[in-house]
């Protein structure tokens, strides 16, 4: 069995061990949702009607709901490791989605990456957050009940002791695959979401008549309670705009590479079987030939003419196949519920001075595609 093979085997325990791990912490489930329902409280209480950066409270949200899965608890905003441990994770994303990075690990050009001056962020960006994270599942491990699994990495730490136990040969549990499946799931668990949910805000502020009539349908629907995911199916409109974000946004345009199963030729072009491919999902979700207005922000691209919410098969934020994103029903739940909720007690408007067309749509560059940088004032409706 070559290296290729044992990584291939790798990878696929650890999504395995991730995917049941987030089932039964409640992916896609009520508990999932008061994890992220209890989280929106805490976002309302930051915004406020001066203007404000919308990255760094929607950054500390989405994480702190993938804290909870993994760690088995929440951090306060104001907690500076929390707060050192975000930014980090925002920056790497940030520096590994540059073109240089990008082009050396497209060609596995070692020599070109450390000539770059950003290559030693990228390097030292993930050593801190490792020691990090050992110094966090160190506090895991000197309270660890194997009757009580209080997140991911008990789950993982109890498996690794019986592995120990029964003297299993070749485990994947270990201390690096730990380290790594953890910072995977806060890297992905936080930028995508969080990003997505400062598109929602963004465009909601370009596009007030849009905004009024999603306030408009969650007053008619869902009232002064809380929101709860059951409520999407009577949020049509609501429900359209949100999957438009995520379309124009496409936060995530690249998707994760793959290898080909088999020799295949596709539109004319031969692939041999093991073949790295890198799927640009971008060119689906702007298909002019699926879409029809691709390039303009427009809800009805997912209502039919009586105003019912309609799926289609070119929305492809978290790719396709086996290796869809593995919290495509966490992220889902989660955009879902942020942007309801506060949607329902603010309305965004552009700072003082800023008028609609001024917000720029133009996305920042990185691994993800967030909006650039940008203010905006969040009145209260009630």
């Amino acid at each position: 069995m070559n290296d290729d093979d044992l990584m291939n085997i790798k990878s696929k325990t650890m999504r395995r061990f991730a995917l049941s791990t987030l089932k039964d912490f409640g992916m896609g489930k009520r508990v999932a949702e008061e994890k992220i329902l209890e989280e929106c409280g805490h976002l309302i209480q930051v915004f406020e009607s001066k203007p404000f950066n919308t990255s760094c409270p929607t950054n500390n949200a989405t994480s702190n709901v993938i804290s909870s899965i993994v760690f088995g608890s929440r951090f306060e905003y104001d907690d500076p490791q929390f707060r050192g441990l975000v930014s980090r994770i925002t920056e790497n994303i940030k520096i590994s989605g540059s073109a240089g990075i990008q082009v050396s690990l497209m060609f596995h050009l070692s020599n070109l990456v450390n000539n770059f001056p950003s290559c030693n962020l990228v390097n030292n960006l993930p050593t801190w957050y490792i020691i990090y994270q050992v110094d966090l599942t160190q506090k895991l491990k000197e309270t660890l009940n194997p009757q009580i699994c209080r997140g991911l990495i008990d789950c993982f730490l109890i498996q690794k002791q019986k592995d120990e136990d029964s003297c299993v040969k070749d485990t994947h549990f270990t201390e690096e695959n730990l380290l790594y499946t953890v910072s995977n799931l806060f890297g992905a668990g936080t930028d995508t979401t969080a990003a997505t949910l400062r598109w929602g805000l963004l465009l909601m502020a370009k596009y007030p008549q849009i905004q009024d009539q999603v306030q408009e349908e969650l007053t008619r629907v869902v009232g002064s309670r809380e929101v709860h995911v059951e409520d999407r199916k009577n949020l049509p409109y609501t429900d359209a705009v949100i999957h438009e974000i995520q379309r124009l946004g496409s936060i995530a345009p690249i998707a994760v590479p793959h290898k080909t199963s088999r020799d295949v030729t596709l539109h004319g072009y031969f692939i041999k079987k093991g073949t790295t491919v890198i799927p640009l999902l971008t060119s689906v979700l702007y298909d002019e030939s699926e879409w029809e207005s691709p390039h303009t922000f427009n809800p009805s691209h997912f209502l039919d003419k009586e105003g019912r919410f309609i799926k289609r098969d070119a929305f492809l934020p978290f790719s396709a196949g086996r290796r869809v994103c593995l919290g495509e029903s966490l992220a889902r739940m989660e955009v879902f519920l942020f942007f309801t909720s506060l949607l329902q007690r603010f309305r965004f408007i552009p700072p003082p001075g800023v008028s609609e067309d001024d917000l720029d749509l133009t996305p920042a560059v990185g691994f993800t595609s967030p909006p650039s940088p940008h203010e905006l004032c969040a009145i209260s409706r009630q």
